[in-house]
């Protein structure tokens, strides 16, 4: 559910997104709880990588801590900022792309949530992305992630969805190839304007990486893998999130 989230990527999806996959919210929130119970006490400043809306990113700072959020999507970030002003939280958002962005201070705990790591371009990616969680962690920093597997793309990367929506509706046109590791989505919005509804379209397209490309890349990369979890329990009311679908890992900077 987020090529990587450039400028002009999302602008639809971005304005509609915490209405159109607010159920996602709950389940997301509930794993984070559980997994990072015992390290949420200790962590003073965290950021939310590809943070979307800033959904994650200000209800970890209503637990006290200093937040920066990142993402490279433009209407993304005004959303986020306009929510920050709101809950007049410690959030500083920033535009950025996760192979790439910088912080003006090491952290000490990274997440990236609603599979959006899958949302890079290419699968040399995850390495880019792995490099620049690794500098802006502090040393024993925590990186917490989610990902769709290949059984993911194959139960809910396929075939047509219509969601309805009182001023929206949107058809999503999904495909995946497993062969190519990748699978897309062409989306069709109809948005009301007053009496008149308006058609837009937008592509949204995944990557897809096994567990042990995914544990390779954190090795090499300084990491050590802690934990790993299927996310189906924490997705009980969603049929589609079946065992293997979506992982979740937690990994920790090396200390040295």
């Amino acid at each position: 559910m987020a090529p990587t989230r450039r400028s002009g990527t999302y602008r639809w999806l971005g304005q509609y997104y915490d209405q159109i996959f607010s159920s996602f919210r709950f389940p997301i929130d509930a794993a984070r709880e559980r997994i990072l119970d015992q390290i949420l006490s200790h962590v003073k400043v965290a950021c939310d990588l590809a943070c979307g809306t800033g959904t994650t990113a200000l209800r970890l700072a209503r637990n006290g801590i200093k937040m920066y959020a990142v993402d490279v999507s433009s209407v993304m970030c005004r959303l986020a900022r306009e929510k920050v002003k709101i809950n007049c939280l410690p959030v500083c958002v920033l535009r950025a792309d996760m192979r790439s962005f910088q912080l003006p201070e090491r952290v000490d705990l990274v997440t990236c949530e609603y599979d959006a790591l899958n949302h890079v371009p290419y699968k040399s990616d995850l390495r880019k992305v792995a490099m620049a969680v690794e500098r802006v962690l502090r040393p024993g920093g925590y990186f917490y992630f989610d990902v769709n597997n290949s059984l993911g793309f194959e139960r809910y990367w396929t075939g047509a969805v219509w969601i309805e929506k009182p001023t929206v509706v949107l058809v999503m046109r999904n495909g995946h190839n497993r062969r190519a590791s990748r699978a897309w989505s062409d989306i069709e919005w109809f948005i009301r304007e007053g009496r008149l509804w308006r058609r837009r379209r937008e592509h949204v397209q995944e990557v897809c990486w096994d567990s042990q490309e995914i544990r390779r890349v954190l090795r090499e990369t300084g990491f050590d893998l802690l934990n790993v979890w299927d996310a189906a329990p924490f997705f009980k009311k969603e049929s589609r999130i079946s065992p293997g679908c979506r992982t979740i890992y937690l990994a920790r900077k090396s200390r040295l």
